[in-house]
């Protein structure tokens, strides 16, 4: 196998893991917010806005959302320590970090379906169990900052949608040279992240009201996948 088709297999697989990342961001984060009472386990910026309104209007997941950003912090800062040490050791600490966050996923999953349904997100059960899903989520955000900073985020859909505008804009203006090849390639991985994080929302949505948090099977299932495809950090 030439370098050139060596590279483009590569590209291919990353491009593969993010679609699936974006699919579960959106998936986890929907799930959350549907059972958790407004929580997201995977946009800091979501709870920021629910944290306003809910003490504007008095109602309970105050603590959740407070608790959420210092856990998320954390899990982010031990994801980055860990990486770089797996690094350091020639240890593959891509998968390992998504392996670890697979497994935070599961215990997500166990905790709701033994402790939901969550009338009040911020009961000890509750908490303890948006906890896990918070973690899986910063190690998701972690690993998509320090390995796969060179392809659209998983999670966060407002840059994305701003840089597909913004490329569309530019192809249709006219763009010169390489450079069209360039947009062009961007705006096709970033519309398709985008495509996956949004089914991740309408299967959630979907199978949460039919099955309840058994649905964080798929989520599970689906970041096992992302492990298993073969990539070198």
């Amino acid at each position: 196998m030439t370098r050139s088709a060596i590279g483009l297999s590569t590209a291919m697989k990353r491009n593969t893991i993010v679609t699936l990342l974006s699919f579960n961001g959106g998936f986890v984060d929907t799930v959350g917010f549907l059972g958790l009472q407004g929580l997201f386990l995977a946009h800091v910026t979501g709870n920021f806005v629910t944290l306003g309104a809910t003490m504007a209007l008095g109602t309970h997941g105050a603590a959740a959302k407070i608790l959420a950003l210092p856990e998320f912090i954390a899990f982010v800062a031990l994801a980055r320590v860990i990486g770089s040490t797996m690094r350091a050791r020639n240890l593959p600490a891509m998968r390992i970090l998504l392996g670890a966050k697979v497994a935070l996923l599961f215990v997500f999953l166990v905790l709701a379906v033994r402790l939901g349904p969550f009338p009040d997100s911020d009961s000890p059960a509750a908490l303890m169990t948006g906890f896990a899903g918070i973690a899986a989520m910063a190690i998701q955000n972690a690993v998509q900052r320090v390995h796969l900073a060179s392809l659209p985020t998983t999670t966060l859909m407002t840059g994305n949608t701003a840089q597909v505008t913004l490329d569309a804009i530019d192809l249709l203006q006219g763009v010169a040279g390489d450079q069209a090849d360039v947009v062009r390639a961007r705006l096709t991985r970033t519309l398709r992240g985008l495509a996956a994080f949004a089914a991740g929302c309408a299967a959630a949505a979907g199978l949460y009201t039919v099955v309840g948090f058994w649905c964080v099977a798929v989520p599970v299932t689906v970041g096992a996948l992302g492990v298993i495809i073969p990539i070198e950090d």
